[in-house]
C-alpha cells in the first residue's frame, strides 16, 4: 500500500473508528482502517457494551422467571442457569455483529489493516505516513491526507495487581468458566454496578466497595440514593466512603480488606473480585511524541471539532480529554469528523447533550445538568419528579420502583436535565435528549402527546410535575 494515498486513515476499529470510516466513505472519501484486534468492534462490541448487555438481558429474563407465578406462568420452578449457555449466547451476539462490520467494510470499500498503527510525524507535502505492525509480524505503511485516532481504552487496575482468573476486569469476567458464588466489586461506576446487578440476579453473593460517598457518583444525587435503596433491597452489600483497599489471593479465591467510613477495618472472602475503577486511554505507543500533540494524563486534547494541535490529525472516542468514555459519544464524534474532513455540514458534539445509560436493575439514564450542577451554574432551578408507581405500563411490567426527575430553568421553563431510574430508562431517555437538543420548554413537553399505555408516558408526567400538574400521582 506504499504507493496508495488515502483521503483518510482511521486508527482504531471500535464504534468511534468504524463509524467515522463508514461515514467518510459515504461522503466519497477513500478510507483505510487500522485495528489491532483480530475482529473489528473495539472494547464496546468485544468486551464491553454488547456482551454485558446480552448477559443483562439473560439476567432480566431470569428475574422474570423467578416471579413467573405473578404473571400467571406455572411449572418453571425447576429452571436453572446454564452458565455455558449464557456465555455462548453472549458470544453469538458478538459474532453476528463482527461479521456485520466485515460486511460493512466491504460494502463501503474500506481497506482494512489488522495491526498496530503508529504515527511517524507531521504531514509531509500534505500526506501523513502511519506505520503498521501487522498481526503476522510484518510491517506496512499507510499514507493519507488526514488521520483520525480512535484507539480506545483499557481497564485500569489497582496498583501492584495484575488481572487473572481471580482478579478480574471487564475483559476477564466475560469469559470465566463457572458462575461464581461470591463476588466483590471494587468501584460503583457503570461497569461495577452492571456486573453487580448481573451476578446478583444469577444468585451470587455480591459486595460493592466505593471510595466516594455514593454509588454511580456521576448521576444526580437522588438517582444514587434510589439505586442504593434498590441494591440493598436486592441484598447487595454496598460499602461507601471506604479506603485502603487491599486484595490478597488465597486457596479459596480472594480476601478483600478495607477501612470503612467509621475507620474500622473490614474484610470479605470471595471467589472472585472485579476491579472496576475506570479506564485508561491507549495512547502510550501511538507516536504522539513525534507530533505537536501533548497528551494530558494520556488523553488527547482537542477542540470542539475533535481537531488536535497537529493539523490534519483528529482524535475521537475514549482517548479524547474531557469527553465521556461512551460508545455513542465516540460514534457521534466520528460522524462529525467524517463530515468535517469531507467539507460537509456538521454540528459539534455538545457534552451536555450526551446521554448516560447504566443497564442495572433498575435501569438508569440521564442527560443534561443534575440539580446540583444547575444550581452551581446560577440557574433558578425548578424540579419535577414523577414515580413509576403511577405509570400503568410499569404496573403491567411489575416494575414500580424508580422515578423520572426533570430539572428546569424556573425563569424561562427550559429543560436543563432529565434523570430516570426505572423500567426502560435507557430507551426512553432518547426523548429527553431530543428535548434538550431542541431547547424545549416544560410547557412544550407538557403538551406533547405520548402513547398510552407506555413507560414513556412517565416523561409526560415528569415534565408536568415541574409545574405541579402531574396527572397520575
Amino acid at each position: 500500500m506504499a504507493d496508495t494515498i488515502f483521503d483518510a486513515v482511521v486508527v482504531g476499529g471500535g464504534p468511534a473508528g468504524y463509524t467515522c470510516a463508514i461515514r467518510a466513505s459515504q461522503y466519497g472519501m477513500k478510507v483505510a482502517l487500522i485495528d489491532a484486534n483480530d475482529r473489528l468492534g473495539g472494547t464496546c462490541l468485544l468486551w464491553g457494551c454488547i456482551p454485558t448487555k446480552a448477559m443483562l438481558f439473560t439476567a432480566e429474563i431470569w428475574e422474570h422467571l423467578k416471579h413467573a407465578k405473578t404473571f400467571g406462568i406455572a411449572g418453571v420452578e425447576g429452571a436453572t442457569i446454564d452458565w455455558k449457555g449464557v456465555l455462548a449466547r453472549k458470544d453469538d451476539v458478538i459474532s453476528r455483529h463482527t461479521k456485520g462490520l466485515d460486511f460493512l467494510m466491504k460494502k463501503n470499500k474500506i481497506t482494512t489493516f489488522k495491526g498496530y498503527g503508529k504515527l511517524t510525524g507531521p504531514a509531509k507535502d500534505g500526506v501523513f505516513t502511519v506505520d503498521v505492525k501487522l498481526a503476522d509480524g510484518k510491517t506496512d505503511s499507510v499514507k493519507a491526507k488526514k488521520v483520525v485516532l480512535a484507539t480506545g481504552s483499557d481497564a485500569r487496575m489497582l496498583p501492584g495487581l495484575q488481572a487473572d482468573d481471580t482478579i478480574l476486569t471487564n475483559y476477564e469476567i466475560l469469559k470465566i468458566a463457572e458462575m461464581p458464588k461470591s463476588l466483590v466489586v471494587v468501584g460503583s461506576g457503570a461497569v461495577g454496578v452492571e456486573f453487580a446487578s448481573i451476578f446478583k440476579s444469577f444468585g451470587a453473593e455480591v459486595t460493592i466497595l466505593e471510595m466516594l460517598p455514593r454509588v454511580v457518583p456521576v448521576e444526580d444525587e437522588e438517582i444514587s440514593k434510589e439505586l442504593l435503596r434498590q441494591f440493598k433491597k436486592r441484598g447487595i452489600d454496598v460499602n461507601l466512603s471506604i479506603k485502603d483497599t487491599k486484595i490478597e489471593k488465597n486457596k479459596d479465591g480472594v480476601l478483600v480488606s478495607w477501612t470503612d467510613q467509621k475507620g474500622k477495618p473490614q474484610s470479605k472472602q470471595a471467589e472472585k473480585v472485579l476491579v472496576a475503577v475506570g479506564r485508561a486511554p491507549r495512547t502510550s505507543d501511538l507516536g504522539l511524541d513525534k507530533t505537536s500533540i501533548k497528551p494530558d494524563r494520556g488523553f488527547i486534547p482537542t477542540n470542539e471539532w475533535m481537531e488536535t494541535t497537529e493539523p490534519g490529525i483528529y482524535a475521537i472516542g475514549d482517548i479524547v480529554a474531557g469527553m465521556p468514555l461512551l460508545a455513542h459519544s465516540g460514534s457521534m464524534a466520528g460522524l462529525v469528523v467524517a463530515a468535517r474532513m469531507a467539507g460537509q455540514y456538521a454540528r459539534a458534539v455538545n457534552r451536555l447533550r450526551i446521554p448516560g445509560c447504566t443497564y442495572t436493575e433498575p435501569q438508569i439514564a440521564s442527560v443534561g445538568l443534575t440539580e446540583t450542577q444547575a444550581k452551581e451554574k446560577g440557574y433558578q432551578v425548578k424540579v419535577g419528579k414523577f414515580p413509576f408507581v403511577g405509570n400503568s405500563k410499569a404496573t403491567i411490567l411489575d416494575a414500580h420502583d424508580g422515578f423520572v426527575k426533570v430539572v428546569a430553568d424556573a425563569k424561562h421553563g427550559e429543560i436543563l436535565g432529565v434523570h430516570i431510574i426505572g423500567p426502560y430508562a435507557t430507551e426512553i431517555i432518547a426523548e429527553a435528549v431530543t428535548a434538550l437538543e431542541l431547547e424545549a420548554t416544560v410547557e412544550e413537553m407538557m403538551f406533547t402527546i405520548h402513547a398510552h399505555p407506555t413507560v414513556a408516558e412517565a416523561l409526560l408526567d415528569g415534565f408536568s410535575s415541574v409545574e405541579g400538574k402531574a396527572v397520575n400521582v
